[in-house]
């Protein structure tokens, strides 16, 4: 990538956009007053009784023997406060919305994604169904009472250079933003493994970038153990998180394991999210099961939550 972005001009981008709230860089005045916007939505916390993150899942790992409001009503039954929902269409959004309001849990979420059709895809084609799956996602979580839709922004790959993954996908988000801002939901970016986004100093800055604060950061606790250390990435992109996912990870196997089984430090991670003032959703992402299995894991993030 030398004859893309030196490490010259790396370091000159990044402390001009403070891709770190925490490291006080200072920034340009328009993303200054942008950061500043994002900021006032969060208090630093002080006291270890005053985390409460709002727990909830994946409406995947509901067990599909059951009806709509069974599903519904077993998340709230074992500990959720909150479902993420799949893209549905605006219809079977609604009857999803009023089994949440009877089974009182909230669909706060749509795991879009973006696999299918990157953003940065070369072929303008798929590039166009995949901004027309983004929009329908949005009119979705709209529908399901949501403020938040998950989107991978890009894809690097033999064929796709990372520097034109970077360009094609903040020219689309950006042309995104006017019908987040009108729905009033926000897109959260997230760090997965599709080689991209790989240090948190980057992350903050492609957020930034952006400048709206209907762009934000979807951290994914696990997915980043392969490559770095999650309360490292949370410190450093501080009010800029948005949604959180969380998942174990095993570095000697690695594998995904349940919470509190695998390699990530709970304690820290907890103690980052408090500094940086996250109250959110922080949401399950585990493969499903029954009453027990689901039982189990709200147990699991009640200890996370608690720092036992």
């Amino acid at each position: 990538m030398a004859d893309e972005i030196t490490r010259r001009e790396f370091l000159k981008a990044t402390s001009g956009a403070a891709v770190a709230a925490g490291l006080g860089v200072k920034t340009r005045p328009a993303e200054a007053q942008e950061a500043g916007r994002r900021a006032d939505t969060r208090h630093l916390i002080t006291s270890s009784a005053e985390w409460h993150p709002k727990k909830s899942l994946l409406f995947s790992m509901l067990p599909e023997r059951l009806t709509l409001e069974e599903r519904l009503r077993l998340a709230r039954d074992v500990g959720f406060e909150g479902v993420e929902a799949p893209p549905v269409s605006i219809e079977e959004a609604e009857k999803m919305r009023a089994a949440a309001e009877k089974a009182g849990v909230r669909l706060h979420s749509v795991i879009y994604g973006g696999w299918d059709a990157p953003l940065s895809d070369p072929d303008p084609a798929v590039v166009a169904r995949g901004r027309r799956a983004v929009e329908a996602a949005l009119h979705c979580a709209r529908a399901l009472g949501a403020d938040n839709v998950l989107l991978v922004p890009a894809i690097v790959t033999a064929r796709v250079r990372y520097i034109h993954a970077y360009e094609r996908s903040q020219r689309q988000i950006r042309s995104l933003i006017p019908l987040a801002e009108g729905l009033k939901v926000t897109i959260s970016v997230e760090e997965v493994w599709n080689n991209f986004l790989l240090s948190p100093l980057e992350f903050a800055r492609y957020v930034d970038e952006l400048g709206s604060p209907f762009v934000q950061a979807y951290f994914d606790v696990g997915n980043v153990m392969a490559f770095g250390w999650p309360e490292d990435w949370i410190r450093t992109l501080g009010p800029r998180i948005h949604r959180v996912h969380l998942k174990d990870f095993k570095r000697d196997t690695r594998r995904f394991v349940n919470l509190r089984d695998g390699d990530v430090d709970w304690p820290e991670v907890r103690r980052a999210f408090r500094e940086v003032g996250f109250q959110g959703y922080i949401n399950c992402e585990l493969s499903g099961g029954d009453e027990a299995y689901l039982r189990d894991v709200s147990g699991r993030v009640d200890k996370i939550i608690a720092g036992a």
